[in-house]
């Protein structure tokens, strides 16, 4: 089985706001379509929360995604990703874990559906859109170990070999945009 994990518990420091929130041309949150590309493609689906986050529970709640609290969410990254990895390491069967990003609202759902099938190689998988790597990412079973130990701002490149992923090549070019300012944000527009 392959779960899934959105990690939803950063800052937004270069938004100024909880970007999270922010709504999208069609209304829905940046977290909410974020999620929705997962939902319906994986049986199991978490999103890696602040432990004070009301809004990311409630629709959590209404999208059916189990909420996993991380008290160190405001330390980094690092503390996001072992969470998200203690999670799926708990599953009875878990082969691998998609790992997606809250500010990435573009990515399509075939494309989560794409990223699982490839992890059944046993390899990291690193999707591609014209030949750059973007995200969300595959993580074999065997590597979800490594970032139990993760802390501040060492995100999974630091215990993940990209190098020797399998490159998956798809046709979203929504696995390189993120949402890191306003700006960004209107540029989805």
């Amino acid at each position: 089985m392959i779960a899934g994990v959105v990690l939803a518990a950063g800052q937004g420091r270069r938004f100024g706001a909880d970007k999270r929130q922010a709504r999208l041309a069609d209304g829905r949150s940046l977290l909410e379509a974020s999620l929705q590309a997962f939902a319906g493609r994986l049986p199991q689906l978490a999103a890696v929360l602040g432990d004070d986050d009301d809004f990311g529970l409630a629709l959590c709640a209404r999208l059916g995604v189990r909420p996993l609290a991380c008290r160190l969410n405001r330390a980094g990254i690092g503390h996001s990703l072992a969470c998200g990895a203690a999670w799926a390491l708990a599953l009875p069967d878990c082969e691998g874990l998609v790992l997606g990003l809250a500010d990435m609202p573009l990515v399509r759902p075939h494309t989560i559906s794409q990223l699982a099938s490839a992890l059944r190689h046993g390899r990291p998988v690193l999707p591609c859109h014209q030949g750059r790597p973007g995200h969300p990412r595959g993580l074999p079973a065997s590597c979800l170990p490594r970032l139990l130990d993760l802390d501040g701002d060492v995100g999974a490149r630091e215990v993940v070999d990209w190098g020797r992923a399998l490159r998956l090549e798809l046709d979203d070019p929504g696995v390189l945009l993120d949402v890191d300012t306003p700006d960004d944000l209107l540029r989805l527009a």
